[in-house]
């Protein structure tokens, strides 16, 4: 995008400059039998191309919602306050600048934030690792993009037609229902987009809106445990059996295991990366500097208005939002990210390159010197703003050692035999600690992998167990967290651990009692204990050691007391193990 954008001014201020207007200007239509969609090369690019990259937007949005880190929704409150501010502050010091006349029209191209531009300038000048802040930026970003679309959606477009508007209504209708049928398919979904875009189009407003709306509402899910194995075997049978017809199972059996907002994601991703928003920056970003534009842009309010709005307002707004949000309590912010490391995020997200520039066509279309202006402001901004992320990440590191922005990798809580729950010898030279849901089906798995790696190792390996229930999508997690520990109070830990492993989809209490009287526990023993408090503050501080080392899900392990990231099967832990063991290379 930034070579795009580079080529685009170069080329508008060349001896070939009338060839770049010309080229964008130039008509294209779509025709089928007496229907036709006409229309120039700059519009196909800004209302065509853009939708679907604010598709791909709302494909992300849906998924954090669902399955990512918006799930608990107390992680957005803060996100949520720095993005209003981050648009409020920016908006209202534009309209300082330019109160009245074709000027304040402008307003909206401050309130937007460069996603692609933003994670570029963070991997430049950010921490070395900023996993944490990258999603509270693009949390934000996401909040940022849903108000402009809107914006763009309702205060910039044409006169409104009533007709293709109520088409578009009901293609949305359509997009709701197959999303709560939960269809799997992605040929339904991508043909009532396009009916929606063409509908949209017609209807007088702006289609990035179009975009945005088609992309939240196609459905994400986690795997479920059943269809990978079902695609496993298809693809064991395929392996077997190398016919076409067996492939064509097999593969629509993995697309089955995926949802299909994710599949959507990963097939137009590459497409928006390195196709759309270059072509979005070779169409936009060409101002014809000559003739002292630039020397005339430098003394306008419109484009020091643009320059402060972005600059200053996204700093102030978002920086001050945040870090307001976070001291009333208001919710939390992100693990491992610092306060300044927020502001380093905050001066970045004065980059509003692509959805700023797209504003500015459609505030200023009539008016080419204001159009040319703000043009010259978002480039200067963009400038400014990575300058001033830089000096505030160093600023960071240098006073209040914020080095990393990302979750911890250390185990917090270390091995303790005579606490933690574990097989092998405890004074094994290799240690591997798993957190687990007894109701995750993944962990049922990994309880295999497991016996592997201490067959392979044998007495040189320790596993150690620890609790990590996650009741927001497993209601059973923590009682039987509570029952396995019932159980090691008379010696059975292990014993209840793998017996809940292959029952679990029974764990209700009578489930767990008639588990507590086939492995010959004392059961009136064994209701009573699952009522101590000592054994449920147990499961809470093996909780809070996850947390605290970084685990999010489960199974999480640690290979010694570093944290894996990374497929967890058997040869990839053994690899780990292998490189940690005493007088390895390294």
């Amino acid at each position: 995008m930034l070579l795009a954008a580079v080529v685009a001014l170069l080329w508008a201020n060349s001896p070939w400059s009338a060839g770049y207007e010309a080229l964008w200007k130039t008509s294209a239509s779509v025709r089928l039998g007496g229907a036709e969609l006409e229309m120039d090369l700059g519009h196909w690019v800004n209302d065509g191309l853009m939708a679907l990259f604010f598709f791909v937007i709302g494909l992300e949005v849906r998924r954090e919602l669902s399955v990512g880190e918006l799930t608990r929704r107390r992680r957005l409150v803060v996100p949520l306050v720095a993005g209003v501010g981050g648009m409020l502050v920016p908006a209202l010091l534009y309209l300082a600048l330019n109160p009245s006349g074709d000027a304040a029209r402008g307003w909206g191209i401050v309130i937007g934030t460069d996603t692609a531009f933003l994670l570029g300038a963070l991997a430049i000048v950010g921490p070395a690792v900023s996993t944490q802040l990258r999603i509270f930026l693009l949390t934000l970003t996401v909040i940022d993009d849903i108000v402009a679309v809107t914006v763009i959606g309702v205060v910039y477009s044409d006169s409104i037609q009533l007709g293709p508007l109520l088409l578009a209504v009901a293609a949305l209708l359509v997009l709701v229902v197959a999303s709560r049928l939960r269809v799997g398919r992605a040929s339904p979904y991508v043909l009532v987009v396009v009916v929606l875009w063409l509908a949209t189009v017609q209807s007088g407003v702006h289609a990035s809106i179009a975009g945005m709306l088609a992309g939240l509402l196609v459905p994400a899910w986690a795997p479920r445990r059943d269809e990978v194995e079902r695609a496993a075997s298809l693809f064991q049978a395929f392996r077997q059996s190398p016919m076409a017809s067996v492939g064509r199972s097999a593969g629509r059996g993995l697309a089955r295991a995926v949802s299909v907002n994710e599949r959507l994601q990963s097939a137009l991703h590459p497409w928006t990366s390195y196709l759309v928003v270059p072509i979005f920056a070779l169409a936009n970003a060409g101002v014809d500097l000559r003739g002292g534009l630039l020397a005339e842009a430098l003394r306008s309010p419109v484009t020091w208005g643009v320059v402060i709005g972005l600059v200053g307002g996204k700093f102030i707004g978002i920086g001050g939002g945040a870090l307001l949000a976070a001291r009333l309590r208001l919710g939390e912010p992100p693990q491992g990210v610092g306060p300044g490391q927020i502001l380093g995020g905050a001066a970045l997200s004065g980059i509003g390159f692509t959805v700023s520039l797209l504003i500015i066509r459609l505030a200023f279309e009539d008016t080419p010197h204001l159009l040319n202006e703000a043009t010259v402001g978002v480039l200067l901004a963009a400038v400014l703003a990575t300058a001033l992320g830089w000096v505030s990440f160093q600023a960071a590191a240098a006073f209040h050692g914020e080095r990393s922005a990302g979750l911890p990798t250390a185990l917090s809580l270390p091995v303790d035999p005579e606490r933690d729950h574990v097989r092998g010898p405890v004074g094994a030279p290799l240690t591997l600690v798993e957190y687990v849901d007894f109701e995750c089906t993944f962990c049922a798995v990994t309880t295999g992998v497991a016996r592997e790696l201490q067959e392979h190792f044998g007495d040189d390996l320790r596993y150690v167990i620890r609790h990590l229930p996650l009741p927001d999508v497993h209601p059973h997690a923590e009682r039987a967290a509570l029952a396995a520990e019932a159980a090691g109070a008379q010696g059975q830990f292990w014993a209840m651990h793998d017996l809940l492993f292959t029952r679990q989809d029974r764990l209700e209490i009578e489930d767990l009692v008639g588990y507590a009287s086939e492995l010959g526990l004392d059961v009136e023993r064994f209701l009573q204990d699952l009522d101590r408090e000592d054994l449920a503050g147990r499961v809470r501080e093996d909780s809070l050691s996850a947390e605290e080392s970084g685990a999010r899900g489960t199974p999480t392990f640690f290979v010694g007391t570093e944290r894996h990231v990374g497929p967890h099967d058997a040869q990839t832990l053994i690899r780990e193990l292998q490189a940690r063991r005493p007088g390895a290379p390294g």
